[in-house]
């Protein structure tokens, strides 16, 4: 999961140059740069791709602040009724 999320990510900010260096504690904001356009881009590209729905009434900013916590919201929703 959290691959697949780096992938989403280079191609959302179209640089794939530092994606060896990005791990789970990677601060997506901070650290890769994601702005708030690029965000609800990568969230949007993030359900195409992996074919899931994000709950967005249960996504909490900390959810959203490393590669690893956001592949841990996304296996949580999964667990709980298939809705992302």
């Amino acid at each position: 999961m959290e691959e697949r999320i780096k992938q989403l990510l280079a191609e959302t900010i179209e640089d794939s140059s530092n994606i060896a260096s990005w791990n789970s504690d990677t601060d997506i904001i901070n650290e890769i740069g994601l702005d708030s356009l690029q965000m609800v881009r990568f969230l949007l590209k993030l359900e195409d791709e992996l074919g899931i729905q994000i709950d967005y009434d249960n996504l909490d900013f900390d959810d959203l602040k490393s590669i690893g916590s956001l592949a841990a919201f996304i296996k949580r929703c999964a667990k709980k009724d298939a809705k992302f």
